[in-house]
């Protein structure tokens, strides 16, 4: 029985992150319906780990179980974009102070390199992996590990809200705050760099919405 339960935890773990990918990546759209049957087929499972699935994703706020309407994808609204925008803010500052001292010229120089892909990405997919590259490699050396965990899982979220609202057009932009936090860090001025990546990744920009049977939609994603 327990060799059955790890089986289906197994399974479960793999379609949550399948659809988590989907979700974030904006193949799924926020409102879209998960069809247990479809999914249970597609995946070779019973329903009991498709279910598992809808739990752990429940859990990480990328699904919502409704009465009479099924499982679907969450939806997200300004003022959550804004949350973690903020906590993004609080947190990536908190590692930067940290990370500062321990910058070698090595990390540094890979951080341009992440900046320079970024500004020359010509999709959203490109522009989001090389500025999470960038974000990450300038606290990389902070020293603390749970900050780190929690600061992934956020730029996880900024990803979706980016891909959702960006998923149909994207405009290749040159990131002027990036250069300017590098430069501060090789003056050693931590504080300017600090302040710089505060208001950095605070910056919320807006797109058109294009979702099934809605018009006039705006998406909001952090677009830093």
């Amino acid at each position: 029985m327990a060799m059955s339960r790890d089986h289906d935890d197994t399974i479960a773990g793999r379609i949550s992150r399948a659809l988590a990918e989907r979700i974030i990546h904006g193949e799924l759209v926020p409102g879209a319906r998960l069809a247990q049957d479809h999914l249970a087929e597609e995946f070779g499972a019973s329903h009991v780990p498709v279910r598992e699935a809808f739990r752990r994703l429940e859990a990480q706020g990328l699904v919502v179980s409704l009465p009479r309407r099924g499982v679907r994808v969450a939806s997200f609204d300004l003022k959550q974009v804004r949350e973690v925008a903020e906590m993004r803010a609080a947190l990536e500052v908190l590692a930067l102070r940290h990370a500062a001292p321990s910058l070698t010229p090595e990390v540094l120089a890979a951080a341009e390199k992440a900046a320079g892909d970024a500004d020359a990405a010509r999709d959203v997919r490109t522009w989001e992996e090389a500025n999470r590259r960038f974000h990450r490699l300038i606290v990389s050396t902070c020293g603390m590990p749970r900050l780190l965990t929690v600061i992934d899982d956020l730029h996880a979220v900024s990803a979706r809200f980016l891909f959702v609202a960006w998923r149909a057009t994207w405009e290749a932009r040159t990131d002027h705050d990036h250069r300017a936090i590098l430069q501060a860090l090789r003056d050693g001025d931590t504080e300017e760099a600090c302040r710089i990546l505060e208001r950095h990744v605070q910056w919320i920009g807006r797109a058109p919405l294009p979702l099934p049977g809605r018009s006039e939609t705006e998406g909001f994603a952090i677009v830093g």
